[in-house]
């Protein structure tokens, strides 16, 4: 990270190794703080002067310039003489820190604090655990009496003080009363102002079976508030007393949600209820066929081999309802598998193509009139396996099921039929615009009815399809958006989309080297390792690091990775330029004529851009005229960032390189 700097204690910085940087003496402290409460902002010399004396001496000017080179010099101490600082910059009339938003403790405490918030109370324990670590004493502690300071330590005085209410929060959340009570005790004594600090304080009593301790607690926060502030407590302490005097049933700590064992709870209520339906739903039943669908379309959403074994067990389970001859069970069984689907190329082809013929031939059985839920749901289905093939019952079938889902007015139903039509919007390219539609209502559809899943899909559509209109702001919002919801409800997958996105997103910042962009793919690609997505994982890391060096080389000459890459499917569109880089034109050209027309998938126009690449070079005219004729509706976009995962650059830039070629 470089340099770090500390200011919740006195303030410091630490360098690479973690050593404690000299910053001579308080003066110099003084500046370097003052510019972290500026938090990049610039800082007027004559403000630093006014800041640093309460009358300013002569020469306080040039003393303030000798304290910044110093300071300059500890904190670069690499930096060559007469090359601009990096950290301690000078800018207008006065010094600005450019330092990283990481590279200081408060900031960096500030950002843990909000974003536990959205974590489940687990997680949200270690973060807030780790940053309440962080305080080594009072803010800019040596600085406690200076006017520009003061507004700073308070505000994060009350953000700690909450932080550590929040911490206790937490702890009971999971079932952790008793390990709570001793810190909110140290902390209302502290702070007893604080009617948060009571309330916790006195249900941590209550829940580890102190009744008479928490109601005594509660009238001693009624009596110092009284007292030092002259002022009953609030609502909220009054009902919590009322509460614990009547054994309110909502004071107890619900076991279910999880506790200090992590969620041991929720696995007696699970054992508890599978032994129950164990005994009491014969081993033969139909039902039991319904019951295992809902265990697979949960297990899928964890990933991994929750994800590969309900894949597997789905193709058993419809081959099972089939050999009982129920067509109306069948139908149900192979509907009920709604899992949302974002990729375009199936997992396992093969199992997609079993579990097609099956719905086809559920909805040749079903009888006429009636069932029009069974039929749409067989029919998304159909959309949905179907995806990436060029087959054209897939279109009809997406199109058939939204008509009726829309017609059922059902929530559920129509975010299914939505994915599949979306999953049938790539037959051809520049179709980001209509995609983004439809993600735009699967958001809004979901959030309405409470679907997460399909919302989390949603979210991740837009970001595909803002990012192939360059819109990367909204795509941003979208993408955190995903990931708030994803960590609430464990739904691990989405992050693996997120994470492909924001090393795409680092296309678009020119301070970016390729190393740093290759860097950033090899680490989204391990995070595929074992996510139970092959339809995904392979070949894409090589394509991502082509799509990185096409990039920066655009005449594509030793652009491309070695030929042993593992190109996984998209070998036939990378192995032209492989081999133009390894300087065999005539292979490449031979390679270009076998080349098929790529999947209508997600990589559509990012493969018609590595077909143009190659056509170009060679001088292969009739394919070059066709890869024109195919991205020309794309003109707008960015080749390959649809996908979410990668972009080579700007399609309009590959047809002006198509056009000019055909003209020569």
């Amino acid at each position: 990270m470089g340099v770090v700097f500390g200011v919740l204690g006195p303030v410091t910085a630490w360098g690479d190794a973690g050593d404690p940087i000299a910053l001579k003496g308080p003066r110099h402290r003084a500046v370097l703080a003052r510019l972290v409460v500026a938090r990049g902002r610039v800082v007027p010399v004559t403000r630093l002067v006014d800041d640093l004396w309460a009358e300013a001496p002569p020469g306080a000017v040039g003393a303030v310039r000798t304290f910044v080179a110093a300071l300059r010099r500890a904190l670069e101490p690499g930096r060559a003489a007469r090359t601009p600082a990096r950290l301690l910059v000078t800018e207008g009339p006065g010094y600005a820190l450019r330092a990283e938003p990481d590279a200081v403790d408060a900031w960096r405490f500030e950002r843990a604090v909000a974003g536990a918030a959205d974590l489940p109370p687990a997680e949200g324990l270690a973060v807030l655990e780790e940053a309440l670590g962080w305080w080594r004493g009072p803010a800019y502690a040596e600085f406690a009496g200076e006017d520009w300071a003061r507004a700073e330590r308070s505000r994060l005085a009350e953000l700690r003080l909450h932080a550590v209410e929040r911490h206790a929060g937490a702890r009971l959340a999971l079932g952790r009363a008793a390990e709570a009570v001793p810190d909110l005790d140290a902390h209302a004594a502290e702070h007893p102002w604080r009617e948060d600090a009571w309330h916790l304080l006195a249900l941590a009593l209550y829940r580890t079976g102190r009744q008479g301790d928490a109601l005594a607690v509660l009238r001693r926060a009624r009596a110092l508030l009284v007292e030092q502030l002259g002022v009953d407590p609030g609502p909220r302490l009054r009902r919590l007393e009322a509460d614990i005097l009547g054994h309110a049933p909502h004071l107890d700590h619900v076991e279910a949600a999880g506790d200090a064992e992590g969620g041991a709870g929720a696995a007696r209520v699970w054992a508890r209820a599978a032994a129950v339906y164990d005994r009491t739903v014969a081993s033969g039943a139909r039902a039991r066929l319904e019951s295992t669908v809902g265990l697979l379309r949960n297990l899928a959403v964890t990933g991994g081999g929750g994800l590969e074994a309900a894949r597997e067990h789905r193709v058993a389970a419809i081959a099972a309802a089939e050999e009982l001859g129920d067509v109306e069970l069948t139908a149900r069984v192979i509907g009920a598998y709604d899992v949302p689907a974002i990729w375009t190329r199936a997992d396992d082809p093969a199992q997609a193509a079993r579990v097609v013929a099956a719905a086809e031939r559920a909805l040749a059985a079903l009888p006429p009139g009636g069932h029009e839920a069974a039929r749409t749901r067989l029919l998304a289905t159909v959309a949905v396996e179907s995806r990436g093939t060029r087959d054209a019952r897939g279109p009809r079938a997406a199109r058939e099921a939204e008509r009726l889902a829309r017609r059922l007015d059902d929530p559920a139903l129509l975010a299914f039929a939505l994915n599949g039509l979306f999953m049938q919007t790539f037959h051809r390219a520049g179709l980001a615009p209509e995609r983004d539609a439809i993600g735009a209502e699967l958001v809004a559809l979901s959030a309405r009815h409470g679907l997460v899943t399909y919302e989390v899909l949603g979210h991740l559509i837009r970001v595909q399809a803002r990012a192939a209109l360059a819109d990367f702001a909204t795509a941003d919002r979208h993408a955190s958006a995903a990931d708030r919801l994803a960590r609430r409800n464990e739904l691990p997958l989405a992050g693996v989309f997120t994470q492909w996105y924001r090393a795409l997103r680092l296309t678009v910042d020119d301070t970016v080297t390729a190393a740093q962009e290759e860097a950033a793919c090899r680490a989204a690609a391990a995070r595929l390792d074992g996510a139970g997505m092959p339809g995904l994982e392979r070949g894409l890391l090589p394509l991502a690091l082509l799509s990185v060096r096409l990039r920066r080389d655009r005449a594509g000459h030793g652009a491309a990775p070695a030929e042993d890459a593992g190109w996984g499917p998209y070998e036939p569109w990378a192995r032209p330029l492989v081999l133009l880089a390894r300087g065999r034109p005539r292979d490449a050209a031979a390679a270009l004529r076998a080349v098929p027309d790529p999947p209508r998938d997600l990589l559509f126009e990012a493969m018609w851009c590595l077909t143009a690449r190659a056509a170009i070079a060679v001088g292969d005219r009739e394919t070059a005229e066709r890869a024109r004729a195919e991205l020309a509706p794309a003109a707008g976009e960015l080749a390959g960032a649809g996908s979410g995962l990668l972009s080579l650059g700007p399609v309009a830039g590959y047809l002006d390189d198509l056009t000019a070629a055909l003209r020569s």
